[in-house]
């Protein structure tokens, strides 16, 4: 096995590991949102995993370039305004919907590849993208309207995408810990900024502070540490494809251990938004797996 084998396959267990750790911790969420605000939660996860990174590693932020500095600055504004909108949408929606709803970042992915990355789509493509759709209408809808909470677990899903393209483009092995570590430190302070006005609530039991410390260090720091890495190694679409894991984890968790229960429409609704995700990375092109990874924008 070659050397540039063996690292496409530690990276893409890199991803797939760190999806499973992101698919657990929907149905978590869900249940501390019960007693902790949507942006209190998310400000002492990622304030834990800035200070604990920091602690790891203290010098790897100044060894960037200001131009990496200004690009993980963007993505980690891109992904902190993601969480905020997915967790306060998870407060609304049932664990294993959000996770289906999440999963659509890998629909919108190779489209923005398509504009930014300017990668060539194909007529199969927007076929899945109107599975998606489809799928998406079968598990949100009530009549034809769309709940506040699907609406904007949406939203984040779109920019999840754009933290996907932009991740793919700037991201390098050399940088990776870095790159990571900011993006942390700009979405801790995003979610500080937007709870402060009203104070920070904490946790009030042991229980909940392992949840968000679980949170904190495995889906928060490591798994960001993880996807920027593997993402210096793997397209975007990829990547994309790779994650789709995501919200079939997140449903197997919220019914193994959150207690929810599973309804034909869920089973119906996710197979058709998985099928579209499977579809939109695996159709044959001839350009699109080598997408370029590493342009200056």
């Amino acid at each position: 096995m070659t050397e540039a084998r063996r690292t496409t396959l530690l990276a893409t267990s890199a991803l797939l590991a760190m999806t499973a750790c992101w698919g657990s911790t929907f149905f978590l969420i869900h249940d501390l949102l019960d007693r902790v605000p949507t942006l209190d939660f998310l400000a002492v996860r990622f304030t834990i995993a800035s200070v604990a990174l920091l602690l790891v590693a203290p010098r790897a932020v100044g060894r960037l370039s200001p131009e990496v500095r200004r690009h993980a600055v963007v993505l980690g504004l891109l992904y902190g305004v993601a969480q905020i909108l997915q967790t306060a949408g998870l407060a609304h929606t049932p664990a294993s919907v959000s996770g289906f709803i999440t999963g659509m970042y890998v629909v919108c992915t190779p489209l923005f590849a398509a504009v930014l990355l300017r990668s060539r789509i194909t007529l199969l493509t927007w076929a899945a993208v109107a599975l998606a759709t489809a799928g998406l209408a079968v598990l949100t809808l009530d009549g034809l309207s769309v709940g506040f909470g699907e609406a904007i677990t949406l939203v984040s899903a779109l920019l999840y995408a754009l933290h996907i393209v932009g991740l793919g483009a700037w991201s390098t092995a050399r940088d990776a810990l870095g790159m990571s570590i900011l993006q942390i430190i700009v979405i801790a302070v995003v979610c500080l900024v937007a709870t402060a006005p009203d104070g920070v609530t904490l946790p009030d039991n042991t229980r909940d502070w392992l949840s968000i410390t679980y949170m904190a260090l495995f889906a928060g720091a490591l798994a960001l540490v993880g996807q920027t890495w593997a993402q210096a190694h793997l397209a975007p679409t990829r990547s994309a494809i790779i994650m789709s894991m995501e919200p079939v984890f997140a449903a197997f968790f919220a019914v193994l251990l959150g207690g929810e229960a599973t309804t034909l429409r869920m089973v119906g609704g996710g197979l058709m938004v998985l099928t579209a995700m499977v579809l939109v990375e695996l159709v044959p092109r001839r350009k699109v797996e080598a997408e370029v990874q590493h342009i200056a924008v």
